[in-house]
């Protein structure tokens, strides 16, 4: 990674914004970048909030390359609940959000890891989103392919790159079908992106290889 993500300079340059939806308040950690051209609004997914290791990676890393980055805490986590909500209210808070993600003027890439990931999917083409980031797209429940999500995100009807952890127990990358899609691994690491202490990448390597893929593809969207 090329910032550290506590650093002075990032701190310094973070924002936080309440908004009101009609599933609750959620909050947003703007990661503002100079001359931005870009917004990506990330949320994060539903055992965790913004401090997973790729939400905060991609915060650091982002605006030095002209993205701003929005971390989105959704109304469930605000409000201090356990447990995520139904499909159909995340995709209200998200949709509830929008106005304010998109009030900057910047296109929209709609992201999330997880649970937000298939939230960014589902209302992509709706809400007129750029481009979809899938972090961790949770393909199917763990040892239940059969009940595969491939549709949301073949639906999400714009430019989509999903990144797997190569040993993600919800959805391995040779379980992706093909489609309108990049897909990118991360070796050895399971749905947290999390790496073995005997895999042969470290932890940072792991993350780093999430975050060049990420900058990479955002500096491909026009």
């Amino acid at each position: 990674m090329t910032n550290d993500p506590t650093s002075d300079e990032t701190t310094r340059r973070r924002t936080t914004e309440t908004v009101p939806t009609d599933a609750g308040e959620a909050r947003v950690t703007w990661c503002h970048a100079e001359n931005a051209r870009l917004l990506l609004a990330v949320s994060h997914g539903a055992g965790g909030g913004i401090e997973a290791r790729d939400l905060k990676a991609l915060a650091a890393v982002l605006p030095a390359h002209g993205v701003t980055v929005a971390l989105v805490e959704q109304p469930w986590r605000v409000a201090g609940k356990k447990v995520a909500p139904a499909p159909k209210t995340l995709d209200t808070g998200w949709r509830g959000l929008w106005p304010a993600l998109a009030a900057p003027g910047l296109p929209v890439v709609s992201a999330g890891r997880s649970a937000g990931a298939r939230v960014a999917c589902r209302t992509a083409a709706e809400l007129g989103a750029h481009a979809v980031l899938a972090l961790s797209f949770p393909l199917h429940p763990p040892g239940r392919p059969e009940k595969s999500r491939a549709g949301e995100l073949l639906g999400s009807g714009v430019p989509t790159l999903a990144v797997q952890g190569g040993n993600d127990p919800f959805g391995k990358p040779a379980e992706f079908p093909g489609g309108a899609y990049e897909l990118v691994e991360v070796p050895y690491a399971d749905h947290g992106f999390a790496v073995p202490k005997r895999a042969e990448i470290s932890q940072d390597e792991a993350v780093a290889v999430v975050t060049d893929a990420v900058v990479k593809w955002t500096g491909s969207l026009g």
